[in-house]
C-alpha cells in the first residue's frame, strides 16, 4: 500500500508539471516520435494478424448458427470495445514501457538524476512528465489506427478468402457499431496510457531503492518489473472500466 501511494504522489506531480510553465514541448513532441511513431509498425503487424485471425475463427463459429451475415460487427466491436485498447497497451509496453524504464533507471543508477538536483532542473518535470503527456496523446491514436488495421484483416479473411458478402460486412459494421462502443474503447486506451506511462516511470525512477539487487541488474529487474506489472494491471483495469462502462 505504501508503494501505491507513492506511485500516486509520483503521478499527482508528473501531472501538475504537465500544466505549468515551461512546459516542455521539444521534449513531449520527442517522446510521442519515441513511443507512438515508432511503435507503428509493430502495431500494424499485431492488428493486422488479430484482423485476421477474428475474420477465419468467426467465420466458421458464426456458420455454424447461419449469421455469417454478422461477421463484420462481431470483428469490429470485439476489436473497437476490447481488443484494440489491450493488445495496443500491451505491444507499446513491450516496446516503449520497457525503453523507458531502462532509460530512467540507467540515469538513475549513473547518478544523472542526481545531477540535475544540483542544476535545480526538477527530474519529474524534466524526464517522467513528457513521457505521461506523450503516452496519454500516442495511445489513442495507436488504439484507432490498431481497431482500423484489425477491420480490415478481418475483411481480407472474411470476405476475401472465405466468401463472406462484401456489402454486408461493412453495412452491419455500420448498423451495430455506436459512438458508445468507440467512446469505450479510447476511455480504455487513456486508463491505460496513465496506468503504463506512470508504472514504467516509476520503476526506473526508483530503481536504485530495490532491496533484491543494486548496479545494472537493479535496472534489469525494475525493466522486467515494470513490464509485468503494467501487463497485469492493464488486464485488471480492463475489467473494472469495462464493468463502469456497461
Amino acid at each position: 500500500m505504501r508503494r501505491m501511494g507513492l506511485m500516486g504522489i509520483f503521478l499527482f506531480r508528473a501531472f501538475f508539471y504537465m500544466f505549468t510553465p515551461p512546459v516542455k514541448l521539444d521534449r513531449v513532441l520527442k517522446q510521442i516520435h519515441f513511443i507512438g511513431a515508432k511503435s507503428f509498425f509493430v502495431i500494424f503487424l499485431t492488428a493486422s494478424f488479430t484482423g485476421m485471425v477474428l475474420g477465419l475463427q468467426l467465420f466458421y463459429t458464426l456458420t455454424k448458427f447461419g449469421s455469417e451475415g454478422v461477421l463484420g460487427s462481431v470483428v469490429a466491436l470485439s476489436l473497437i470495445r476490447e481488443l484494440g485498447p489491450v493488445l495496443t497497451a500491451i505491444m507499446i509496453t513491450a516496446r516503449a514501457g520497457s525503453a523507458m524504464t531502462a532509460e530512467i533507471g540507467i540515469l538513475r543508477i549513473s547518478e544523472q538524476i542526481d545531477a540535475l538536483y544540483t542544476m535545480r532542473i526538477d527530474p519529474l518535470r524534466y524526464l517522467v512528465s513528457p513521457r505521461i503527456a506523450a503516452a496519454i496523446i500516442s495511445f489513442p491514436l495507436l488504439t484507432a489506427f490498431f481497431d482500423l488495421i484489425g477491420i480490415i484483416g478481418g475483411y481480407l479473411t472474411g470476405v476475401l478468402l472465405l466468401g463472406a458478402d462484401k456489402g454486408g460486412y461493412f453495412y452491419r459494421i455500420h448498423l451495430y457499431v455506436e459512438l458508445a462502443d468507440i467512446r469505450g474503447g479510447f476511455i480504455k486506451s487513456l486508463v491505460f496510457a496513465i496506468l503504463v506511462s506512470t508504472i514504467c516511470c516509476f520503476q526506473g525512477y526508483f530503481a536504485h531503492l530495490r532491496t533484491d539487487s543494486y548496479g545494472a541488474r537493479s535496472v534489469s529487474l525494475a525493466t522486467t518489473s515494470a513490464v509485468v506489472f503494467s501487463c497485469v494491471t492493464i488486464l485488471i483495469s480492463d475489467y473494472v472500466v469495462t464493468s463502469l462502462l456497461m
